[in-house]
């Protein structure tokens, strides 16, 4: 079961098999005994992984509850209440990177026991985690998980706000004095800018925005990597449109500046996703707790939002 879902996150059988620290061949013989014990056929092979057959995914969600199970049974025999240990597998839209990192420094701090892997996924990869419980949690937005029908639970953690990034026009001394004027939408938009791609939410988030000032845009430059959109601003003439988390990482580069963006001001919720009405872990219980602290909120509204903690 292990494998399988290892296989699935890889999909490709090498690596799968070297996440699981086995031989390639010892995965597969696995799996094929796998299908051999419920007489389906659970993997579509071909030169390479193809995906899973319908009885695959029926096969796999099982695997994923077990496993999760597993992992609960195991950190409640060998750690108490107040000393949780364990894994606890955590997703980020790739935009909430910065903070979902912080709050894995945060929890291992507190819970040294606790052994955090941080995932950046996309919004639907995120979603489809939460439910299947191939994540434990995960900072997402918190408006589009919750109107999904399969009722992820959300807590909220910050509210985002959004800036035009751009080299530095004139010298302002350290990072929270690089926050200019603000600029609106529309004269934004006349700029040459590097964009996500049409696949991310975060862009269809900024294209609404840009419409709602009545402004089409067309990027020189796009890209599903976040910290191309900070380098590109860095080394070539190009702007970027980014949320106040990513800005913070941004501003510890002296040669950059960043301007709130208004006329719309838009404003979109970050929360703490959990899969709603299942057995909870040890670590889940710790995470849901730090997640409810008022120091780590005001740490989160202090890199994230409109940078002014």
């Amino acid at each position: 079961m292990r494998y399988l879902s290892a296989l699935e996150q890889h999909r490709h059988f090498g690596r799968a098999a070297q996440a699981c620290h086995i031989t390639q061949p010892a995965l597969s013989n696995a799996l094929r005994a796998l299908e051999s014990e419920f007489g389906v056929t659970i993997v579509r092979r071909g030169r390479q992984y193809e995906g899973l057959t319908p009885e695959g995914t029926k096969v796999l969600a099982t695997a994923q509850r077990m496993l999760h199970e597993r992992e609960v049974l195991h950190q409640e025999l060998h750690a108490l209440a107040e000393r949780p240990t364990g894994h606890l597998v955590v997703g980020a839209v790739p935009t909430a990177t910065p903070v979902a990192a912080r709050f894995a420094a945060w929890l291992r701090a507190r819970h040294p026991g606790i052994k955090p892997a941080l995932r950046s996924l996309s919004s639907s990869e995120i979603e489809s985690g939460i439910e299947n419980l191939s994540l434990d949690l995960a900072f997402g937005y918190a408006e589009r998980a919750g109107a999904r029908p399969s009722r992820i639970e959300v807590h909220a953690q910050y509210d985002e706000h959004y800036f035009l990034l751009r080299r530095r026009t004139a010298p302002r001394g350290g990072a929270r004095h690089r926050i200019g004027e603000p600029i609106l939408w529309a004269d934004a938009a006349k700029l040459p800018l590097c964009m996500l791609t049409r696949e991310m939410h975060n862009r269809s988030i900024i294209d609404s925005s840009f419409a709602a000032a009545g402004a089409t845009v067309q990027p020189v430059i796009e890209t599903n990597a976040v910290l191309t959109l900070v380098l590109s601003v860095l080394a070539g003439d190009v702007n970027s449109v980014m949320p106040g988390a990513l800005v913070a990482i941004a501003l510890q580069y002296p040669e950059l500046e960043a301007l709130p963006l208004v006329d719309p001001v838009v404003v979109t919720r970050i929360g703490l996703l959990l899969p709603s009405g299942n057995l909870r872990s040890l670590a889940q219980h710790a995470a849901i707790r730090l997640a409810a602290d008022a120091d780590w909120l005001a740490h989160a509204s202090a890199h994230s939002g409109l940078l002014q903690g």
